[in-house]
């Protein structure tokens, strides 16, 4: 099992679960290597990083940038490569820490 599929199970079975994110798409807001915690929510806002699926592909931490009725949400990297729209969210980043410092914590709405 790939830490992908774990994380969309603990996410469903607890709401809630953690993975480490690596790569410079989400600079500067995470950094490679950053250990993020997820949880499940009714509803996700433009600005949420996300765990998802686009286009049959798992995209573990990028931004919803746009939100329609018809197409769902539109997932970005953090420097305006877009990934696609999907319907299909796991969970949302609520926190980040890098080398055990706090670098992210999602603001409540």
């Amino acid at each position: 099992m790939n830490k992908f599929e774990r994380l969309k199970i603990e996410l469903a079975e607890r709401g809630s679960g953690k993975m480490k994110a690596f790569g410079s798409s989400m600079m500067p807001i995470l950094k490679s290597g950053s250990n993020l915690t997820f949880e499940t929510a009714e509803d996700y806002e433009i600005g949420d990083i996300v765990f998802c699926k686009v286009k049959g592909r798992y995209i573990d931490a990028h931004k919803i940038i746009k939100k329609d009725q018809g197409k769902g949400f539109l997932i970005a990297n953090n420097h305006g490569w877009e990934n696609g729209w999907t319907r299909i969210i796991f969970g949302r980043v609520v926190e980040a820490q890098f080398r055990n410092k706090i670098i992210f914590t999602r603001k409540s709405a």
